[in-house]
């Protein structure tokens, strides 16, 4: 079951005891699952949602709220619909419903945004719409990159309304057009676990939190992994750029190499990979890498010194200009 099915499961699973709150969670599912009709001159309250938790909670919501009696559908899942989705209509007084929920004014005129019942109202009606809202169109993301919170508007005004109910708890969201659907989105991590808090979607936020935290230990070990690598494998270019040009020393130079140079690049060249500090511990004696590492520069400037004399190719010919020195 994905994450957005188990967040309107929790949401649907009480009813608010405040009936304000109650009444702003069902106006805000009736306005982003659907709105009115007019058939036969006559409005009808429709909405389809896809989740039969919130679909039983909006009819009991409807019955003991506003004393409607709801017909219910259910849509099998068909085409690219994988689900089973509900349709609920009120066909009697659905005026009535529509005028106190605010999907019309007092003057039977449907209303773009949201009522001003659930934009003006207290901190728990902004909640309580925000629940609707995601009860009726929202989706969320698993963690990560492409990880956010998405609630599709029926327009830009109840798009931009919703945004503001945000901001009044403290949620940065932002509206926007995608494929000429309006939506609000919240995309930072710490923004909505937030949300998913003042919601009261408490265990889904256990597991957002759990899983935000998870794809960052995941993220930082594969960023350490990949650094370290990086480094090795710089290393080791570097490492078989010194034996080339270690060899190339050798040629210039013939027998003419004082001993201790003479063993710091045979080692370079015997062990290709190896990295400084390993060369000086198979040294006899022993060397610090820092020994090593002089040797092998004191090598390499003796043989650049008299490759300039003898006018012929110096040591840095032996590999690409681009290859580094140890």
């Amino acid at each position: 079951m994905s994450l957005t099915s188990d967040i309107k499961d929790e949401l649907a699973e009480k009813i608010p005891a405040k009936q304000s709150e109650a009444q702003a969670q069902t106006a805000s599912i009736l306005r982003f699952a659907g709105g009115i009709h007019l058939i036969n001159r006559s409005i009808v309250v429709e909405v389809e949602v896809d989740n039969v938790a919130v679909m039983q909670n909006l009819v009991t919501c409807l019955q003991q709220l506003f004393d409607a009696n709801p017909d219910v559908v259910r849509v099998g899942a068909s085409g690219i619909r994988c689900d089973d989705r509900y349709v609920v209509r009120v066909v009697e007084n659905a005026a009535t419903l529509a005028r106190l929920t605010g999907l019309i004014d007092r003057a039977g005129r449907p209303v773009c945004g949201l009522s001003p019942r659930l934009v003006s109202g207290a901190l728990e009606v902004s909640k309580a719409t925000w629940r609707g809202a995601f009860m009726a169109r929202g989706s969320l993301a698993q963690p990560g990159r492409s990880g956010s919170l998405e609630i599709t508007c029926p327009g830009p005004e109840a798009a931009l309304a919703l945004v503001g109910a945000a901001r009044r708890l403290g949620v940065n969201a932002k509206s926007r057009q995608v494929r000429g659907l309006d939506r609000v989105v919240v995309r930072d991590g710490e923004q909505i676990s937030k949300l998913l808090e003042v919601m009261g979607a408490s265990r889904a936020q256990a597991i957002w939190d759990k899983n935000r935290q998870t794809n960052q230990v995941r993220g930082s070990v594969n960023r350490l992994a990949n650094f370290d690598d990086a480094n090795l494998r710089r290393s080791a270019r570097a490492a078989v750029a010194a034996g080339a040009r270690v060899r190339r020393a050798f040629e210039i130079l013939g027998e003419d190499i004082p001993a201790h140079l003479l063993q710091a690049g045979r080692l370079r060249l015997q062990y290709k990979e190896a990295s400084l500090e390993e060369l000086g511990q198979k040294a006899n004696p022993p060397l610090t890498k820092d020994a090593v590492a002089g040797r092998i520069r004191r090598l390499l400037a003796m043989a650049d010194k008299a490759a300039r004399e003898q006018g012929i190719p110096s040591t840095q010919a032996a590999v690409d200009e681009d290859d580094g020195l140890i």
